[in-house]
């Protein structure tokens, strides 16, 4: 029918993902964008607007696809946040390993590229490291440990996540990855540990 797309635009959206997440923003030429997602350069613009507008909408589609994941494992084991930070980096790791994608986590190069980035883009990839920021937290509420040592903790979670897609950009083995995951694990449980040992007590 005249004026019907005629093409997914979920699957272009997809395909187009993968070119930012591969390439990074730089890198992403319109030729490379139209060429993965098969449509005319015309036809990406009028689908997704310019490039900045895509690479958003790209992010945005890689954070439905993996945040949502996050979010349930990290929620999977309330009262429990030593398990539910375990189940986050079982997630991790499993993209990670997946042969379907591409290395590394398009939000971690994203972030490594965003003194080059628009400010709009750059803002963009921050809030989306928030949210990420925000879950763990929330996950790590239930312990007794004070408020200062969850931000610090939450950061360190964070840093590791994002150092774990460099890694494995750079081709580090899943054995070491899940190494540096255990030491990891058993850090934040250590924290806690030793912080509700700290805490004073109540009457």
């Amino acid at each position: 029918m005249s004026g019907r797309k005629q093409f997914d635009v979920t699957a272009a959206l997809d395909q187009a993902m993968r070119v930012f997440w591969q390439r990074g923003y730089a890198d992403a030429s319109l030729g490379a964008l139209a060429s993965a997602t098969g449509l005319g350069r015309g036809s990406l613009y009028g689908t997704f607007g310019d490039k900045d507008a895509l690479f958003r909408k790209s992010l945005d589609r890689y954070v439905g696809t993996y945040g949502v994941q996050y979010e349930q494992a990290l929620a999977s084991h309330p009262g429990d946040p030593v398990r539910a930070i375990e189940a986050f980096f079982d997630v991790v790791l499993a993209r990670i390993a997946d042969p379907s994608v591409p290395a590394g986590c398009l939000i971690a190069h994203s972030a490594v590229h965003a003194p080059i980035l628009k400010e709009e883009n750059s803002v963009h990839v921050r809030a989306l490291l928030d949210t990420q920021r925000a879950r763990v937290r929330a996950a790590l509420a239930d312990s007794a440990a004070e408020p200062r040592v969850l931000d610090e903790l939450t950061t360190y979670i964070v840093a590791v996540n994002q150092s774990l897609a460099v890694l494995s950009r750079a081709g580090t083995s899943e054995a070491e990855l899940r190494g540096v995951v255990r030491l990891t694990c058993a850090t934040v449980a250590d924290t806690l540990e030793r912080a509700a040992r700290e805490q004073p007590a109540r009457a």
